[in-house]
């Protein structure tokens, strides 16, 4: 689909093909099929957000009169702009057709999603019902022909635009225009009364359309219709310079100016009459530069991620029961244990009740003096908060390092803050300049021998939510070396000027890419020597040119490097002269691949860590991450197996390659699935136990 011949992929085209993967599980006939319903939402959701901020960004480059060449892979702003859009256009109709697949496949099995048209008496009894109740009083419904200001649309909320025809009057046929916002309140499926074996579902958008006669019930009209219209917005914060404000006040008011900042995408059904289309792009000044997206008759299809289970679990994925950690009992002292020897907690196929159970244990733990944590993502309800503020409550001291803009939860971030202070806890707002996407916390605790460091570096974040379906490593560790680095991580936060240095720890912005390229570099050299050399990583995300060239280096002199790459990869490899000696998959399947390990061959001794930080300027160099290395023996070679079964994969593992064609990598031998062999590894584990 995407010809580019430079030696790097185009991140934004790049992440729509990691897009496209996941449009791929919902056209999966071996993914339960309620479960492709919903990878159907993750597609649309994930889409909402490369507009809100990666579109975005482009744009803004355009409308600055910039061709960004240098920042875009070589490619004019303006052109890639078009480039998106068709791309977009593509998979949006390819995402129409997988979703009508997936309704009659669904049909098949007795569950019937159906039209307001196709209501029987019973069913328009209970739809009017169920609109009275709970939908009419929760409706916003405004006429635009009695209003002098078009009204500024929600960022990515659902508008049915109405078309009111009214009956002749003095020879004339007059149109009148209105806007419903779908309510978010309410369940976007509407499940209706089953009839013997038989599921219905109605949309809410549906329903609407059902009962438009009892909302303009004040019109005399010959004709009304209702086609779904959205708005995308510009994400990007624009933060203030004004010194009389809190840095809290600062992010408040960014996160509120989103709300009415640009419009980036425009999206409408396309079956939409021409004169309604037209009327709503010129009051709301729909530009050229804006993508403008015909759609299907739905939008804001990331609602679909909550399409309801009806109690079929034979349509969705089992659930897995999460394992304990081999040799760490939760009954027991956790503190104790880490004591003794370092133990590696691999969620989700492990629980992460142990990170809960360490925090619960050092707030009531009379000896604990003080907690040092850095918070990115919390759950909606998070016990982590809570084992926070009970220490607090039980004298320690808490410090808590929280970033105020974590991507799109900068004010559940706020909210958590502004709790957590009015608690006691200490708060550190950042470095100046730096996102804190660390995930360290540090225990001090007052022993016999004087004051003893326990602690957790982790890949993911501290969230119990996210933990049951991302994959991430968090080492637990009383390794006294690293713990003092930790802690040296939690002085810079304080105290911004002073440049620590490190032994252990890979800490970004002044280390992680100069640590990395001399890690390659002694993969480079072993190869020249006839040494074995290899390079062994899994990341999220690859988008660092300056790391992308110091690969294929290695690559030409012989390195044998294997990627995993969940998402964006600006890499390409297996080209002759340039990439032959690199391989690169990424997989998507039931949970997110959300790790990240490093591991170098280094003549037999291999180096393992992991990190926070994928390989993207924004982590190497505007950001403060943190690296871990492995070495206790056993838990380095749980991390190799663990890489190995994933780079095993031949079910849902796709190529990287010059063609970007998102190809399955398929085998003749025996299929191998990594995310249910990585369960079963781990199972088998403690069946040896």
């Amino acid at each position: 689909m995407i010809k580019n011949k430079n030696q790097y992929i185009n991140r934004e085209i790049s992440w729509l093909l990691f897009n496209e993967r996941v449009l791929q599980e919902s056209a999966d006939t071996n993914v339960p099929l309620i479960e492709r319903m919903r990878f159907l939402g993750i597609f649309s959701n994930n889409l909402d957000e490369f507009f809100k901020v990666r579109y975005a960004t482009v744009k803004r480059i355009v409308e600055a009169g910039k061709n960004g060449k240098s920042v875009l892979g070589g490619e004019k702003a303006k052109d890639l702009l078009e480039e998106i859009t068709k791309i977009v256009i593509y998979q949006q109709t390819k995402s129409l057709g997988i979703l009508k697949k997936v309704e009659e496949e669904l049909e098949v099995q007795n569950i019937f999603i159906i039209k307001e048209t196709e209501l029987n008496d019973s069913q328009k009894e209970f739809a009017k019902k169920y609109f009275s109740q709970k939908v009419g009083p929760q409706l916003m419904t405004i006429i635009l022909s009695d209003v002098n200001k078009f009204p500024t649309l929600k960022d990515t909320a659902a508008y049915l635009a109405v078309r009111i025809l009214l009956k002749e009057e003095k020879g004339k046929k007059l149109k009148r225009f209105a806007l419903i916002e779908i309510p978010k309140g309410i369940d976007r499926f509407v499940v209706l009364p089953k009839e013997g074996d038989k599921d219905y579902i109605i949309i809410l958008d549906d329903l609407i359309r059902y009962c438009l006669g009892s909302i303009f019930t004040m019109f005399d009209y010959d004709s009304i219709s209702a086609h779904m219209i959205k708005i995308t917005r510009d994400a990007e914060l624009d933060i203030d310079n004004d010194l009389s404000k809190s840095f809290i006040e600062k992010i408040s008011s960014s996160v509120e100016h989103r709300k009415v900042s640009d419009p980036v995408r425009f999206v409408y059904d396309k079956s939409i009459r021409a004169d309604t289309l037209s009327y709503l792009k010129e009051k709301m000044e729909v530009e050229d530069t804006d993508s403008v997206i015909p759609g299907g008759r739905y939008h804001n299809r990331r609602d679909y991620m909550g399409f309801p289970s009806l109690g079929r679990q034979d349509l969705l994925y089992d659930k897995i029961k999460p394992l304990p950690v081999k040799g760490l009992n939760t009954e027991g002292s956790i503190i104790e244990s880490i004591a003794k020897k370092d133990y590696l907690l691999y969620t989700p196929y492990h629980t992460f009740s142990y990170v809960i159970k360490f925090l619960r244990e050092a707030a009531l733990d009379p000896s604990v003096k003080s907690i040092k944590i850095t918070v990115y993502r919390l759950a909606n309800d998070s016990q982590v908060a809570a084992c926070l503020v009970n220490a607090v409550k039980n004298g320690k001291q808490v410090t808590v390092q929280i970033e105020l803009q974590a991507r799109f939860d900068e004010q559940a971030n706020i909210e958590y803050a502004e709790q957590l202070q009015a608690e006691g806890v200490k708060l550190i707002f950042g470095v100046p300049g730096l996102k804190v996407h660390s995930k360290i916390c540090l225990v001090e605790r007052e022993e016999e021998n004087g004051l003893k460091r326990y602690g957790f570096v982790s890949t993911g974040n501290f969230n119990e939510s996210t933990a049951k379906i991302y994959t991430d490593f968090t080492l637990f560790t009383a390794h006294d070396a690293i713990l003092k680095e930790l802690n040296k991580v939690f002085d810079f936060f304080e105290t911004t000027y002073k440049i620590n240095k490190y032994k252990h720890l890979i800490v970004s912005p002044h280390y992680t890419k100069s640590t990395f390229i001399k890690f390659i570099e002694k993969e480079i050299q072993n190869a020249n020597e006839g040494k074995e050399a290899f390079i062994k990583i899994k990341m999220n995300s690859f988008t660092s040119y300056k790391m992308i060239d110091k690969l294929y280096e290695a690559s030409n002199a012989g390195v044998k490097v294997q990627l995993i790459i969940r998402g964006i990869c600006c890499l390409i490899p297996g080209v002759k002269g340039m990439s032959e000696n690199i391989e690169a998959i990424s997989v998507v399947d039931k949970f997110l691949e959300h790790s990240r390990v490093f591991i170098f061959g280094n003549d037999g001794d291999s180096k393992v860590y992991i990190s926070s930080a994928d390989w993207m300027t924004r982590n190497l160099d505007n950001r403060v991450e943190v690296g871990c290395p492995i070495y206790d023996e056993d838990i380095k070679q749980e991390i190799l197996d663990t890489f190995d079964i994933c780079w095993n994969d031949n079910v849902k593992a796709r190529i990287f390659s010059d063609k970007q064609d998102n190809a399955y990598r398929k085998e003749e031998e025996e299929a191998s699935r990594s995310q249910f062999l990585s369960y079963d590894y781990y199972l088998n584990k403690l069946n040896l136990q």
